[in-house]
């Protein structure tokens, strides 16, 4: 049956990409930063030419172009716009906040995986969500819960693991050493579960190992939507249950089913002495098993990838520059050394301490942010800051990964990795959040930015203390994954030894 379909399938395409591969006549000759457009196919042939490397092709063009917004047409018909504008991306996520929403469209892709939770809703239900979780991670007992969090973790697990390594000489992938830590990290805060996927035990076949493995795989699948050249291929295939839409379904039940059971535990026992995002949002009984889990598939996906990807990239660019980690660890000695400090980890006072370390991340995010796209959709024809034009029912994403890469924006060095372009008499000057959309910006800014922050200063600060770093391959520039997040294609292969002891 799935093979007889796909025949069918198949066959029915094969004059659409005779058409697009031996009659590709532009309709016109495209101007600096234009996409090319072809009769009927808008830029569908571009499309599919260069979707192996969609970042980069759509960051070229939005370069290039002197508005630094770039119109896209399917079918023939435009269909929406991206933009490294930085008054663009304020006039979407604050300025005219309410007519892009994340819309229709965005959330029905989403929906299998995410459901109605805070990353997949508009209007009122997410305001009572966003109301509801603004109101926890501002509490001074979960930020010392995730510090706690972190601590154990940095203590108990990775400094032990790479202790391990450097004895061994063993090469390790510390993009998956990253993710799990994450993993395990934002399921205690998450839901007060420990995965323990950063253990021996747990590089094995383990429950947890493959939940953590299901999560990752039901991310990229979902985004795969996103990457279809039409819209109503990933909706065949859902409808046909076969390949990817087949695999994503499987990978969802599993998730459902771990978490369902996590949060009926949760119901079973009190919930005075729990300190997990889980306990807070159970305590109000107005909460749905389903609500619930959402709540928890949510803060799962922005607390897995997102750290982990910026750790990753932020250690590949840190290998190439002897001159960044050199004051990386002054920093850290010197307030070692000033607090007498006498333990493996730092307090929440003692990593605000460290601005320059809190530069040379920011920095590393520039370049290669976490989450490169973001996409809204327009509720009202609109006209932006830089005359674009923009109908009802178009598509608007805003393109952070072009945004760290222009002139006018960030000056002549833009691709050059400077931590110091933060600082000022050597304290951290945050950016405009619309020049620097890493973290979101407007109504919508992320919550968990100084979870964010508290976690990957915690981890560069205990493992570049401790150990020197080798990155296998580092003169070559990584491939990456397109997923939710930005990562790094075959991992981060590095090699440890522990470093001397100053006297």
């Amino acid at each position: 049956m799935e093979i007889s379909c796909l025949q069918s399938v198949f066959f029915f395409l094969i004059p659409l990409f005779i058409f697009i591969f031996w009659y590709q006549n532009p309709a016109k000759k495209p101007t600096p930063g234009e996409l090319q457009a072809y009769p009927l196919l808008g830029n569908l042939p571009q499309l599919l030419k260069n979707r192996h490397r969609f970042l980069e092709w759509t960051a070229e063009a939005l370069i290039k172009n002197p508005t630094h917004t770039i119109v896209f047409q399917s079918l023939g018909q435009v269909s929406g716009i991206q933009t490294a504008n930085p008054l663009n991306i304020e006039h979407v996520l604050k300025t005219n906040f309410k007519n892009y929403p994340k819309g229709e469209r965005h959330i029905e892709m989403l929906e299998d995986f995410f459901g109605h939770g805070i990353f997949n809703s508009d209007g009122e239900r997410w305001k009572l969500q966003r109301k509801a979780a603004s109101f926890e991670f501002n509490t001074r007992s979960l930020r010392n819960f995730v510090v706690d969090t972190v601590q154990h973790e940095v203590v108990q697990r990775l400094l032990p693991l790479l202790k391990k390594a450097s004895k061994k000489n063993e090469t390790l992938d510390f993009q998956d050493v990253l993710e799990r830590f994450a993993f395990d990290n934002i399921c205690q805060v998450a839901f007060n579960e420990d995965p323990a996927c950063l253990t021996e035990e747990g590089f094995g076949n383990t429950i947890s190992s493959r939940f953590m493995k299901t999560f990752g795989e039901a991310q990229n699948l979902v985004v795969e939507r996103f990457l279809d050249a039409l819209d109503i291929t990933w909706r065949i295939k859902k409808l046909l249950n076969i390949g990817s839409e087949r695999r994503l379904k499987e990978s969802i039940s599993i998730i459902n089913d771990y978490t369902t059971n996590i949060i009926r535990s949760r119901k079973e026992r009190p919930l005075d002495h729990f300190s997990d995002l889980l306990s807070r949002f159970t305590s109000n009984k107005d909460n749905t098993e389903e609500y619930l889990r959402d709540v928890v598939v949510s803060f799962l996906t922005a607390g897995r990838e997102t750290t982990s990807s910026a750790l990753t990239w932020f250690f590949w660019l840190l290998s190439a520059r002897p001159d960044v980690e050199k004051k990386i660890l002054d920093e850290v000695r010197s307030i070692r050394a000033l607090n007498q400090k006498a333990s493996e980890t730092f307090s929440f006072d003692e990593l605000r301490e460290m601005h320059y370390l809190h530069a040379a991340i920011s920095e590393s995010m520039r370049l290669y942010p976490p989450v490169a796209l973001d996409t809204l959709s327009c509720k009202e024809d609109d006209t932006m800051p830089d005359g674009t034009l923009v109908h009802k029912g178009w598509f608007v994403t805003y393109h952070a990964y072009a945004l760290g890469r222009l002139e006018d924006v960030w000056g002549k060095d833009c691709n050059n990795y400077k931590p110091e372009r933060w600082l000022e008499n050597g304290i951290f000057q945050p950016e405009n959040p619309f020049k620097y959309p890493v973290f979101h910006a407007g109504p919508r800014m992320c919550l968990g930015k100084e979870m964010a922050y508290i976690q990957m200063k915690s981890i560069a600060a205990c493992v570049l203390e401790k150990f020197e770093f080798n990155v296998v391959g580092k003169d070559k520039t990584p491939e990456y994954i397109l997923s939710l997040t930005l990562r790094m294609k075959g991992g981060l292969p590095i090699q440890v030894r522990e470093r001397k002891r100053e006297s």
